[in-house]
């Protein structure tokens, strides 16, 4: 049986390889001019190839549609895409938050394993060609998938078509989403589209750029609705301030949870969204208020000014001095116990307001694709047009960061390869 996967990158790959393994003839058409583009700038170059939680614990980091994913998950999981670059000859090792990494610490070499076993099972890959159409018959009231046409106008036929490739995030990489005209035009829903794992704007420009670069870990963050005094989202973790606001892991998977928080848009425009920043989570009021106080003590015939360089990076001085109220030439003796309190208060909740998401081209996914509603969870294969399949970013379903997106691809493309 011939099978033609559409898309070339992680989903794609595994898509091939499972259907090759069960002996189908497998030719993989590609865009770009090389396999896995976007999977060489995962995880910053290192690939964070998966996550070491258990795979029941997965949905609980995949906001977007995670449920939908629970066949899926159990037919390729986090030990299969192990196990498969071992063999391949590539150890992994594991790092803070779960995160899985090979140990080479190079995206490449995850590649290419991938590359390698295509080899092996002798799938067919054609470069730098697009797909026009997919041909599809109909039998009565039943449509199936038959082959594809290029932008070559060559055809080829298929008595299967797996379709991945990928969402609107990265277009560098190929990810321009025009796998959703493709698959609106065979009658599939796409809903919508929008960046997640994305950065934040953020309304106090100034302090952003003035801290631009500075990378604060081990801290707490909520986002608060103020409308309702509803937490949206609560993270503990690292973030880092950019010349246009923040981003950081725990920023990238919050912007997962407000892309799907309603009315998110007219909140962003009425400054109605803060961060609010614990800058010593580890510490309660109390015990934050102790330390201070133990500080000022050794400090005493200092001014304020001069006071702080133990407790906070020296970037975050000048804007929690200017923010405290306190005089900055007052000599720390002076410093009164109000004036104390509410620096205590301030290092809790250092508060931003967020002014809405950076560009789709920043985002490290898509929110949104094709409704999972005409899509077999079991199978990965249509409602709409028998032997069409899906796999990857395309189908509406997303997680935060920690590996959970590729392994969405994995195990995606392996059951719908598998079928």
């Amino acid at each position: 049986m011939r099978v033609i996967v559409i898309g070339g990158g992680p989903a794609g790959m595994m898509s091939a390889i499972a259907s090759a393994e069960n002996n189908n003839e497998v030719i993989i058409i590609e865009k770009n001019n090389l396999l896995g583009k976007k999977l060489l700038i995962t995880g910053k170059g290192r690939c964070n190839i998966t996550s070491s939680l258990g795979m029941n614990e997965f949905i609980k980091n995949i906001p977007g549609n995670g449920k939908f994913l629970y066949s899926a998950f159990q037919n390729y999981t986090n030990l299969d895409i192990i196990n498969f670059l071992k063999n391949q000859g590539l150890q992994v090792k594991e790092e803070r938050g779960n995160r899985i990494f090979p140990v080479t610490d190079k995206s490449k070499d995850v590649l290419d394993c991938f590359i390698n076993r295509l080899k092996e099972l002798n799938v067919k890959i054609i470069y730098n060609t697009k797909i026009k159409e997919i041909i599809v018959e109909k039998n009565n009231a039943l449509e199936t998938v038959t082959g594809v046409r290029t932008d070559k106008n060559v055809i080829y036929n298929a008595e299967k078509v797996i379709i991945a490739t990928g969402g609107k995030s990265y277009p560098l990489t190929g990810s321009t989403g025009d796998g959703y005209k493709m698959v609106e035009d065979l009658g599939h829903h796409i809903t919508k589209i929008q960046p997640s794992l994305v950065p934040l704007n953020i309304l106090e420009l100034s302090t952003c750029k003035n801290l631009q670069g500075l990378n604060l870990k081990n801290i707490e963050i909520k986002i608060l609705d103020e409308e309702n005094q509803k937490i949206i989202y609560k993270d503990f973790g690292e973030m880092i301030f950019t010349h246009f606001g923040i981003s950081g892991p725990i920023i990238l998977s919050s912007s997962a949870h407000l892309v799907r928080y309603k009315n998110i848009k007219e909140k962003f425009q009425n400054n109605k969204i803060k961060i609010i920043i614990d800058l010593k989570p580890a510490l309660s009021e109390e015990k934050l208020d102790n330390r201070i106080l133990r500080d000022f003590e050794n400090l005493k015939n200092k001014q304020f000014k001069n006071s702080l360089n133990d407790l906070l990076p020296h970037k975050l001085i000048d804007i929690v001095i200017n923010r405290s109220g306190i005089n900055p030439e007052k000599r720390v003796n002076e410093i009164n116990k109000n004036e104390r309190k509410n620096l205590v208060k301030l290092l809790k909740n250092f508060s931003l307001t967020i002014k809405g998401f950076r560009p789709i081209e920043e985002a490290i996914i898509t929110s949104g694709g094709i409704d999972i509603k005409e899509i077999n969870p079991k199978t990965m294969e249509s409602k709409l047009i028998k032997n069409l399949y899906f796999a990857g970013e395309i189908i509406d379903v997303d997680g935060y960061t920690g590996g959970f997106n590729l392994q969405i691809a994995y195990s995606t493309g392996y059951t719908a390869g598998n079928n």
